[in-house]
């Protein structure tokens, strides 16, 4: 795995625990402004639009370098409409990335040829 393509996996796996997380809390927000006088659904909503948006793009990046089969691409976006789907996928990233560390390892020691 290049640099590039290592840069654009962080990127999503940082964006994808604070997107997860804001729209857990627009959901706990949409229940007080329906059950309380406590109105914050325009205020989370503009920050977890921003943060899916910016989830998306950095999806799309992450998609396009790291090259995933369209199954893979799918299940990171279902991840970014899913509440608490962030942190899965933050999980399974860390997890890919780990593995192409010692992959990357294994090939500069010459143990695999790949």
């Amino acid at each position: 795995m290049d640099i590039k393509t290592a840069t654009a996996l962080r990127r999503l796996r940082l964006v994808s625990g604070p997107e997860a997380i804001s729209f857990l809390l627009l959901l706990v927000c949409s229940v007080l402004k329906r059950t309380t006088d406590f109105n914050a659904v325009p205020v989370m909503g503009a920050v977890h639009g921003f943060l899916f948006v910016v989830y998306v793009l950095f999806w799309a990046d992450a998609w396009n370098r790291a090259k995933w089969p369209l199954k893979t691409a799918a299940f990171y976006f279902l991840m970014s409409v899913l509440p608490a789907g962030g942190f899965f996928a933050d999980r399974r990233l860390k997890r890919e990335a780990e593995d192409a560390v010692i992959a990357s390892r294994a090939r500069g020691e010459g143990v695999v040829n790949a």
